[in-house]
């Protein structure tokens, strides 16, 4: 049984898309970061920098709860687990983490800012040229990467996973994909699948 502290976030989507193509027991633990749940005391002793999302692996080898935070490790974590959408040969292992870290380092920020300054209540003109030009770049490199293979890292893997819920997400907010149809077609083989569409359901009834 895995706990698992979220929020309707992509960070939050990617883990619950991955524990679903895993098919394994978890039980969802909101935290409303709206509300400032993630700064309770309680929750700061499963993640220390107070953020979702997080978990509580309890079947461990020696039956010892084990918590993970940061969702790329969290992602790691499970993947490795498994021994499921991450290679063991490491060339291939590195394909993968090297674009799960594209989207922790690149597309996680970069989406994310675009979209905090385009919504922002005082707009700040520069900021939102920074950051959408940013995120446009990077559709850029996906675009030229997924003309080139099926997956963003050849085969499905937690680099999809992590991924897809940012793209799926800003896509519709910030950029018309008509302008990038490697990613629009990756976008809608990966939402075809039935683990990512329960995933992306995660506390939205």
């Amino acid at each position: 049984m895995i706990d698992f502290y979220a929020w309707t976030t992509p960070n939050g989507y990617k883990i619950a898309i991955l524990l679903e193509e895993l098919g394994w027991k978890y039980q969802v633990i909101p935290i409303n970061i709206g509300k400032g749940e993630q700064f309770a005391p309680e929750f700061l002793k499963i993640n220390p920098n107070n953020k979702i999302p997080a978990i509580v692996d309890r079947d461990t080898v020696d039956k010892k709860p084990y918590t993970v935070f940061e969702s790329g490790a969290i992602m790691m974590y499970l993947a490795e687990k498994a021994g499921r959408f991450i290679p063991s040969e490491v060339t291939q292992r590195y394909q993968v983490i090297q674009w799960l870290m594209f989207q922790v380092g690149g597309v996680g920020p970069m989406f994310g800012q675009a979209y905090h300054f385009k919504h922002a209540s005082e707009s700040i003109p520069y900021a939102i040229s920074r950051y959408t030009n940013e995120a446009s770049r990077l559709y850029r490199v996906m675009e030229k990467r997924l003309g080139e293979v099926p997956f963003i890292a050849q085969d499905y893997s937690i680099a999809d996973m992590a991924i897809f819920p940012w793209v799926s997400a800003y896509s519709k907010d910030f950029k018309n994909l008509d302008e990038f149809p490697n990613v629009q077609r990756w976008l809608e083989q990966v939402s075809d699948r039935e683990a990512v569409q329960r995933g992306m359901s995660l506390l939205k009834n």
